[in-house]
């Protein structure tokens, strides 16, 4: 069976990865494309040969050619996008983060489950692809113990410069409540640990008032905090806290710090890690366990739950309404002040 995939938006990780992520499977055909302006649809279409080019997301929607729908776009379309494809009765892979905010993540949750016959899947987070499934069972095991402490690393130095374009993620009106990577790593920690539970609590500041807006050459306000400070809760009864900067160059020990009653289990960018039992000089590298170092597989998964009927894992919409409780909780901290309970 022929699956015939439109795009709507065609940014970065749609062309890094979604497009030849599709190509590479038989039997697979994009076939047809809308990004922001006809000018950019026309410049990828042209690149990657895809035969047709629509007026709107409605058209490429509408069409009856066109099987599922591949959702590239900033996260303030993801809903609107994601209910127009489901409603016209289109398989949807909409990209990360799930949407601005929980309720918008909730509306694309009952979308999907008025049509339990189409497959609707978030692109996962992907910073564990490797090591991910093993850590889960490790911890699951008891390798660290009882788990007491959390602690999430993310810092770096991307937005020191004070000349630097406006990026999308440093605008609301596009990323909504989504604050840098803090999604993308409730994400990994859900898989590895579990549910957020409580009440999470957020502080942060945006260092940088304003920047050069690219499209229109004027200033514009930044709306997304610079660096970002979040406590919380697992319902396993561990305590969390993850910071994120932009303004942190040259920061030491980025990562996932899992802090047990027999050891601490230690992750870091790049997908490698290593337990360290208490009272031994010297951790041990962590390797997956055999069969379970996938890489990317998001197209192939996809594509498998619409032929097959696999189940969607990584990440379903019930994963992802998951994790936007706790970005939506956070965010609301910040603004106004005091500590949010998750589902308020």
């Amino acid at each position: 069976m022929t699956i015939r995939i439109g795009l709507i938006g065609a940014g970065a990780n749609t062309a890094a990865q979604h497009i030849p992520g599709f190509r590479r499977i038989p039997g697979v055909e994009i076939v047809g494309v809308v990004n922001r302006t006809p000018e950019s649809s026309r410049r990828v279409a042209d690149q990657f040969g895809i035969p047709r080019v629509f007026d709107s997301p409605e058209a490429l929607c509408a069409d009856p050619e066109i099987d599922a729908v591949c959702i590239g776009t900033w996260p303030y379309r993801h809903r609107d996008y994601t209910i127009m494809a489901l409603e016209a009765g289109k398989h949807v892979l909409c990209e990360a983060r799930m949407a601005m905010d929980l309720p918008e993540a909730l509306e694309m949750l009952a979308a999907s489950e008025r049509h339990p016959e189409l497959v609707a899947q978030l692109v996962p987070a992907p910073f564990d692809f490797r090591l991910g499934p093993t850590i889960t069972r490790l911890i699951a095991e008891g390798a660290v113990g009882e788990v007491r402490e959390v602690t999430v690393r993310v810092l770096n130095g991307q937005g020191l410069d004070p000349h630097a374009p406006l990026h999308w993620r440093q605008r609301r009106d596009h990323s909504g409540r989504n604050v840098q990577m803090f999604g993308i790593y409730v994400e990994i920690i859900e898989r590895w640990l579990g549910r957020h539970a409580g009440s999470v609590t957020a502080d942060g500041a945006i260092l940088i008032p304003e920047r050069r807006d690219p499209e229109t050459g004027t200033m514009a306000p930044v709306t997304v905090p610079d660096t970002y400070v979040v406590s919380g809760e697992l319902a396993r009864g561990a305590r969390i806290v993850y910071h994120l900067s932009t303004m942190a160059a040259g920061a030491e020990a980025n990562g996932i710090a899992v802090h047990g009653t027999k050891a601490v289990l230690r992750w870091h960018p790049g997908d490698t890690a290593e337990l360290v039992p208490f009272g031994q000089p010297h951790g041990h590298p962590i390797e997956p366990d055999p069969g379970t170092d996938r890489g990317w597989q998001v197209e192939a998964d996809f594509i498998a739950s619409i032929r097959d009927g696999a189940p969607v894992r990584l990440t379903n919409f019930a994963d992802g309404v998951a994790y936007m409780r706790v970005v939506d909780a956070a965010h609301r901290s910040w603004e106004e002040g005091r500590r949010i309970p998750l589902g308020e």
